[in-house]
Parts: structure tokens; C-alpha cells; sequence
């Protein structure tokens, strides 16, 4: 049997998303649907599924499945776009929604344009974890500037929880680096138990850095918002930079903003591409 579903194409600094209001049906496979319609050549294309879900802790529950059908824990760009769907249906009052994600619950800040449609979202991610069982690498304590050998060469790296894994290298030119080689191999690589983004940041300045991002279950983004916090997070803990930062990606600039009561707060754009119909077997 078959049914119609809806689904709304949003990116953050090209980040691009897919959503489905689930809020009074479910999926069955939510991950076989990912795949299915992230494919850039067969399908809509994606960096994955964002489903709009009803949760008893929060306004919403929030579930990201990257484009290779598997589970994120978060997205920090993706619940940007999850802050501009629920409020431009109306489905949200206010300039606040709190979200429940695999990663807790999040607090997002929404800012209107003069169409009254959200344009600018504050995401509130919370403290880093630094322990590194907890992020989770196989190593005891926190991880910073520590060497790992990957891709045949030794890296540099400092590793961070944003709700998921990240491991953040310094170069001197994220440009000439081979992501499609380098970044499966950080991925795999056995100190991450459950895969890792991989970020590599050149440092502009002590208020700016760029940066590049593998992302497990994705492939190379044009952007990763819990990579541009983690980043910012690494900088401050290695001394590179301070805790307000413009973090520029392939897809435009985040602003991190690393509190001194350990919250990172990230603000970045929600912009709404199109909205479709599929058919799909239920």
C-alpha cells in the first residue's frame, strides 16, 4: 500500500534537509526513506531526513537521519531548518521552540524577516563534552592537541561532543587537502568507536576561521553546524582563537558564540528551497 507524503527542502549555509511533519503519523522506515530520497541522482538530493515529531519533554521531538539511511544524534544546521518549518506553518507560537533531540533537549531563538518568515536561528547546544569515553574516542580524558596517525600521515587533533562526535585538525590549507580519501579514513579509523565528523580549520584570525567538513553518514558538507561549534570549542581550548568566532564553511558563516558558562550558542540562516510531494510504501 501506498501514500502521499510531504516533504520540504530546507539547507543552512547549503546544508540541505528534507522534512516531514510526522506530528500525527509515523514512517515505518525512516532510514530506507532517507536513502532513497537524498540520492542527488535518483532522488530529491540531500544531506538527509529530518522528521517533525510530537514529544512529551519539549514543543517537538526532532529525528535526523543522514543520507546513508543511518541516525544522527543532532544536526546543527538541520535544526535551524526545524525552527523555521514549525514556525512558518504555524505549527509554533512565539520566538522560542524547545526541541527534543537524540542529544537532549535544545532551545532555539527564531528571528523574522519583514514577511514574517523565520530567516536567522540561535541555537542554544549546550556545554561541549570533552571527556573523551564520553564523546565517544578511546581515550581517557579529554583529548586536546593530541597526535593520531590517520591517512598515513600524523595529525594534530582535539576532540569534542557536540551531541556528537568531532575531531578537529588545524592545517595550514583545508583547500589542498583530498577529503574524499582522508575523511572515510578518520571515519573508520578505530579510535572512534562510533565514527567521527572529521573538521579542518585554518586559523584566520583570533575571530575567524575557516574550515572544511567530513561528515560520518554523509560524505563532504558544505556545512556542519555542531562542526563549526566543536571548532570553536577546540580553538579556545588550544589557544588559537576566542570564544566569539565566525566560523565561514563552503556555504556561508556561522556565529559561535563559546560562553564562560560553557554553553555554545550557535546563530546561522534557514532558507526554505521548495516543498513536494512524494509517494511512498507504507
Amino acid at each position: 500500500m501506498a501514500r502521499e507524503i510531504e516533504l520540504t527542502k530546507i539547507h543552512g549555509c547549503a546544508n540541505d534537509y528534507l522534512f516531514a511533519n510526522c506530528l500525527d503519523h509515523s514512517l515505518d522506515d525512516a532510514g530506507a526513506l532517507a536513502r532513497e530520497v537524498s540520492d542527488r541522482r535518483r532522488g530529491i538530493g540531500s544531506d538527509g531526513l529530518i522528521l517533525v515529531c510530537p514529544s512529551s519533554r519539549a514543543d517537538f521531538r526532532m529525528e535526523m537521519y543522514n543520507a546513508d539511511g543511518s541516525r544522527g544524534e543532532m544536526c546543527g544546521n538541520g535544526i535551524r531548518g526545524f525552527g523555521k518549518y514549525v514556525a512558518d506553518r504555524g505549527l509554533a507560537d512565539g520566538d522560542r521552540v524547545a526541541v527534543e533531540t537524540d542529544a537532549g533537549v535544545k532551545t532555539l531563538e527564531l528571528f523574522r524577516n519583514g514577511g514574517n518568515r523565520v530567516d536567522r536561528v540561535t541555537v542554544d547546544m549546550g556545554a561541549p563534552v570533552l571527556e573523551g569515553r564520553e564523546i565517544p574516542v578511546d581515550a581517557d580524558g579529554p583529548v586536546i592537541d593530541q597526535s593520531l596517525e590517520v591517512a598515513g600521515r600524523s595529525w594534530n587533533v582535539t576532540c569534542v561532543s557536540m551531541g556528537n562526535p568531532h575531531c578537529v585538525s588545524f592545517v595550514v590549507d583545508p583547500d589542498a587537502l583530498d577529503l574524499a580519501t582522508i575523511g572515510p579514513q578518520f571515519v573508520g579509523h578505530p579510535f572512534f568507536p562510533r565514527g567521527v565528523n572529521a573538521e579542518f580549520v585554518r586559523g584566520d584570525s583570533r575571530s575567524h576561521l575557516t574550515m572544511r567538513v567530513w561528515e560520518r553518514g554523509s560524505g563532504e558538507t558544505w556545512a556542519c553546524g555542531t562542526g563549526a561549534c566543536a571548532v570553536v570549542v577546540a580553538a579556545a581550548l588550544t589557544g588559537r582563537a576566542d570564544r566569539q568566532v565566525t566560523v565561514s564553511l563552503p556555504g556561508g558563516d556561522l556565529e559561535i558564540d563559546y560562553r564562560d558558562d560553557e554553553r555554545v550558542l550557535m546563530t546561522g540562516p534557514a532558507v526554505e528551497v521548495f516543498t513536494t510531494t512524494i509517494e511512498v510504501a507504507q
